[in-house]
């Protein structure tokens, strides 16, 4: 009998559409389901664990992981800090058959695409733009210049929905995640 293969699906939105949120809600109600923890050259926000919500590295250490082709995408976000998805967690639980779910930024995306184009991807889109800027302002963790450049961006990937094959709404986060599941679960 052959092995099963896990399912990667690719989970990306604008800033602050509760990416995060959602792929939380995830990881505590759907143990089967593999979630990707993204190295960051950022600082740790108020309540993020390194190695739960993100490895936290130096920028010489992701200069490492980018040299040494360990990172399946990496890319330079909102202008600052880089962001990547290390490799070899994602190939150990595809063939271990877990689905396996990426939470990442549009460029990410992009590349995970031009390397794993059988991924499902999937957009996380915002209820309306009043209430992306409302969850943006809300998480009180950007100073006022870096959220002005997280809406400037956010312009930008919200155009970017049609390059994902579907596209689930954030309105409550408990709905979007169970509808993020069933994608990920459906042949």
């Amino acid at each position: 009998m052959a092995e099963s293969r896990g399912r990667l699906t690719v989970l990306a939105g604008p800033t602050a559409v509760g990416k995060g949120t959602v792929a939380g809600y995830v990881r505590e109600h759907h143990p089967e389901v593999w979630i990707s923890v993204s190295a960051t050259t950022r600082r740790p926000r108020p309540g993020e664990v390194h190695g739960r919500h993100y490895w936290f590295v130096t920028d010489g250490e992701f200069d490492r992981l980018v040299a040494q082709d360990e990172l399946l995408e990496w890319a330079v976000v909102h202008g600052t800090a880089r962001y990547g998805t290390p490799r070899l967690p994602v190939t150990e639980a595809l063939a271990a058959g877990r689905p396996a779910l990426l939470e990442i930024d549009l460029q990410g995306a992009r590349q995970v695409r031009r390397r794993m184009p059988e991924a499902l991807f999937v957009f996380l889109k915002p209820p309306s733009w009043n209430e992306l800027v409302r969850r943006l302002v809300g998480r009180g963790t950007e100073s006022p210049e870096e959220r002005a450049r997280r809406l400037e961006t956010a312009h930008a990937e919200l155009a970017a929905e049609t390059e994902f094959d579907v596209t689930v709404v954030n309105t409550e986060v408990h709905l979007a995640a169970e509808e993020l599941v069933a994608l990920m679960e459906s042949p």
